[in-house]
């Protein structure tokens, strides 16, 4: 059981708090004025690690602005360090104190998942808990590399990717078919025995079993050519120039049974940029890139606080490599150990190969962390010319745009697009399904979408910019400052950019609120180009919703409306008259003789499918 200990409210006197504390394992916290976290660390003895802290001789930067802020301080006994290393992991990732290094970027990374339920499994992209049945190769760096290796897949092995509804409910091959991405086992073009065996290849060739792939084929095509199957054993030549085509355009990095995580780290002006490489099964799936938030922190610490907090969040690969060995190693290893069933290793100390991985991760960490702050100091001077430009008294950090999108008034969505001195904070964007208004409207859509996110503006959820963009003219920017000031919400720069008279991109009219005549930017301005940057991520960002708004309800079969009618009736219907044309032919006498289905089902299916009639 853990153990609380506090300074409690009298003033905090360090030399009898380090007094109080036993030489056990646990976690501690420092706190400020208002009681709010500033740190939180971890010791295998208490007493000795925070002690530290108050030593004359500990003049590191980091520890002196931390001691000057900490007026109270907590700890948490554990049983065992293994407990300190999570316990410290959950309050970093809950308070995500100021000085500690925090990784902001907990995205999930996608996998290629084979579906096992199925006699004709599916292979298709998947993100998320992998929680469903069937097998998972990954992760990999982006969207993008899944999806590459799926298309070659397909290419080489004519695997479905379609959803089982879809796939339950045709009646002759799809288009996948006809351009040799699909054998179309939906309608009974392929065996299961030789739609299982092409599955089998897939599986090997994500396995990094390419030889055993290639060599079957082979094998198949002597015996096709043997038997005096000419067309098959051309076939099976096709299909071997094509895995020899994509094998010789993947970077091949070790043994197939070989998966490791490289990690390399580099820093510049206090900034840390970490790059992870990911092999699996002997090849390289691709890399990315993190920027862990590190306040005056050593690059040991960082490198140690970013593999930590990312691989208890996630599953960690037989080996992880790094650049330099930190404390924690062994005890983690421990910990991933017991939690994953599988043992794994850390290591830093490499060579050959694994040497080679260190130093390209290494030299894309530094790229990654040179292009950012390239990047970085752009933005910050298109900002500085925002403040020229519009005579405000600094130059602004966060900006935010709204734009609405629908067609025909359907649909409609606004989103809110948010840029700050590191460019477009995506974790910050937001979409406004839009509702109970004339369609049409944008004066209304942006009033509501604007009254929802300012509210909590007002209220103090969410921070405050310092210009909010309007995608229009004075209209939308007068029913904008109609809302901010029904709302009371003061201390924003509005501004609202309307396309010039060719409506041409460096043609923008912008018009501050108050101001009668447009300011008009030349068009190699760097603050009209941040401004068009933002207002064509709103347009794509709200583009984008209502897209996906509009494909949903389009997606929705008008039988999935029909009170009454369950899937396994609408499976039966499908099927009987081929698809929903054939239902729509098809009269009250025709439904009655489905199976299960009476008249008076009969009858509602019918006005449904025939409003009026």
């Amino acid at each position: 059981m853990n153990t609380e200990l506090s300074a409690g409210e009298v003033v905090f006197d360090p030399k009898l708090f380090v007094d109080s504390l036993p030489g056990r394992p646990g976690v501690y916290r420092m706190l400020d004025r208002e009681g709010q976290i500033l740190y939180v660390g971890k010791a295998r003895n208490l007493k000795s690690r925070v002690s530290s802290y108050f030593q004359p001789s500990n003049v590191q930067p980091k520890v002196q602005a931390l001691i000057a802020k900490t007026v109270n301080m907590e700890v948490t006994i554990t049983n065992s360090d293994t407990e300190a290393l999570l316990l410290e992991y959950n309050l970093i990732k809950k308070h995500r104190p100021r000085f500690n290094v925090v990784l902001r970027d907990d995205k999930s990374f996608p996998y290629l998942h084979l579906e096992a339920h199925h006699e004709f499994p599916r292979l298709n992209f998947y993100r998320g808990s992998r929680k469903e049945p069937g097998k998972y190769f990954g992760p990999y760096p982006s969207a993008g590399a899944v999806r590459e290796t799926l298309q070659q897949l397909q290419k080489l092995f004519r695997i479905r990717n379609c959803d089982d509804t879809y796939f339950a409910n045709r009646s002759r091959p799809c288009l996948q078919y006809q351009i040799q991405r699909c054998t179309a086992p939906c309608v009974g073009l392929v065996s299961k025995e030789h739609y299982a065996r092409d599955v089998g290849a897939a599986i090997k060739v994500l396995e990094g079993r390419n030889a055993e792939v290639g060599e079957d084929l082979a094998r198949r095509m002597e015996a096709a050519a043997a038997r005096l199957d000419f067309e098959e054993a051309a076939q099976l030549r096709d299909q071997l120039a094509k895995l020899k085509v994509i094998l010789s355009q993947q970077i091949v990095t070790a043994g197939a049974d070989h998966d490791a995580d490289v990690i390399a780290i580099a820093a510049a002006n206090g900034e840390f940029c970490v790059a992870l490489m990911f092999v699996r099964a002997g090849r390289s799936l691709g890399s990315t890139t993190f920027f862990p938030k590190a306040p005056l922190a050593e690059l040991p610490e960082v490198l140690a606080a970013f593999v930590v907090q990312y691989y208890l969040e996630r599953d960690a690969p037989a080996e992880i490599i790094l650049e330099q060995d930190f404390d924690e190693m062994q005890l983690l290893e421990s910990t991933l150990a017991a939690r994953l069933s599988h043992k794994v290793r850390i290591c830093s100390s490499v060579r050959g190969i694994r040497a080679r991985w260190l130093q390209m991760m290494h030299n894309n960490a530094e790229q990654a962390l040179n292009m950012r702050r390239l990047a970085r100091a752009g933005i910050e001077s298109s900002l500085e010319d925002l403040r020229e430009i519009f005579d405000l008294e600094e130059a602004p950090h966060r900006l935010e745009c709204f734009d609405i999108s629908h067609t025909g008034g359907t649909d409609t969505v606004a989103s809110c697009v948010v840029f700050g001195e590191e460019g477009p904070l995506k974790n910050d964007y937001r979409r406004f399904n839009i509702s109970g208004i004339q369609p049409g409207d944008d004066y209304a859509a942006m009033y509501q979408a604007l009254t929802r996110r300012y509210k909590r503006v007002r209220d103090g959820e969410i921070v405050k910019p310092d210009i909010l963009l309007i995608d229009g003219g004075k209209g939308q920017l007068s029913a904008a400052a109609k809302v901010l000031r029904e709302l009371g919400v003061e201390g924003i720069t509005m501004i609202g950019v309307a396309k010039g008279v060719d409506r041409r991109a460096g043609q923008e009219q912008l018009f501050l609120l108050g101001q009668d005549t447009p300011t008009i930017l030349p068009p190699d301005s760097r603050a009209l180009h941040l401004i068009q940057r933002v207002r064509d991520e709103a347009h794509r960002f709200a583009i984008a919703g209502h897209r996906r708004k509009r494909a949903k309800r389009h997606n929705q079969s008008v039988l999935e409306t029909i009170p009454g009618l369950g899937p396994v009736k609408r499976r039966e219907l499908l099927k009987q008259f081929g698809g929903l044309q054939g239902i729509l032919r098809a009269g009250i006498d025709d439904f009655i003789q489905i199976r299960g289905l009476g008249r008076e089902l009969a009858e509602v299916i019918y006005e449904h499918l025939h409003p009026g009639r």
